[in-house]
């Protein structure tokens, strides 16, 4: 059924631009399916592609790696110190309103090189959503896990690697797969402003000189690599929060398939406080 409802897409598509249908949308600017495979092949067997492909992959995976980093060793330490919240809180909440690629001047004033301007605003781009999502998760545990490790001996430390990071491990990777998708906009934004190589910036060189196919190819490219980034980030806080219970979902009227391993749930008849013996409930 997915692969039947890109194929209806891409026939709408291809009917819309081949008949030239003009209404309130005028689809006969846009090149057809058939125009976008050709350049997208052309594009494919030359060299500038692969230079562009690595060089977009090298500036997002750096920038959001930094902000994986920063983002949750942040996020964890204004959620657990009041200190850190009083002094870094009102800078952090001031200048999370404003969108990453409007610093791209101050990048270009701030950085000796481009390269380093468009990993300092991809970087910054994911830093606020992963830094969020890390607080709220942190100050959202129960505080009994906390009183569990102290009263067994634990330090601040143990609390720290054994209840708060896998404790908020879901809402960090959360946080994780809505930085990725905002890095990808704005290292394609900050590519047409100040890149010299990169998908947007050959993207954007296609629109100046009036190659509407080649600005598609770009699309599909940045398309393709979010959902390829995004699904591994998933993919990975997956296997990371395995212990969590998982959930599928079962339309209307079909009997829901077994599930194995550790997702597997038990059926348990509901009970009563009064069916329960009185020493188990001490």
């Amino acid at each position: 059924m997915r692969v039947t409802s890109l194929a209806v897409a891409l026939g709408l598509w291809q009917l819309l631009t081949s008949l030239n249908v003009d209404l309130w949308l005028r689809f006969s600017q846009f090149p057809t399916v058939v125009d976008v495979a050709r350049a997208f092949a052309d594009r494919v067997s030359g060299p500038d592609y692969w230079t562009d492909l690595t060089d977009s992959l090298t500036r997002i995976l750096t920038g959001f790696l930094l902000a994986a980093v920063f983002g949750v060793a942040t996020g964890v330490l204004v959620a657990r110190s009041r200190l850190a919240e009083d002094l870094l809180g009102p800078v952090l909440e001031v200048i999370r309103p404003i969108p990453a690629i409007a610093l791209v001047p101050v990048a270009i004033l701030l950085f000796p090189s481009n390269e380093q301007g468009i990993v300092f605003i991809t970087c910054t781009a994911a830093f606020f959503p992963v830094l969020v999502s890390t607080r709220h998760a942190v100050r959202a545990l129960i505080p009994v896990w906390e009183e569990a490790v102290l009263t067994m001996g634990g330090g601040r430390w143990r609390i720290l690697g054994s209840v708060v990071l896998p404790g908020a491990l879901p809402g960090i990777f959360g946080g994780l797969s809505v930085g990725i998708g905002v890095s990808w906009i704005c290292v394609i934004s900050a590519e047409m402003i100040s890149g010299q190589y990169g998908v947007g910036y050959r993207t954007w060189q296609d629109y100046t000189v009036v190659n509407y196919a080649g600005v598609f190819v770009g699309m599909v490219t940045i398309g393709v690599l979010g959902w390829v980034t995004s699904t591994a980030v998933e993919l990975i806080g997956r296997r990371l929060t395995r212990w969590l219970p998982r959930t599928s979902y079962v339309p209307a009227g079909r009997t829901p398939r077994r599930v194995r391993g550790a997702d597997a749930a038990v059926p348990v008849s509901p009970t009563t406080k009064e069916d329960v013996p009185h020493d188990q409930l001490v």
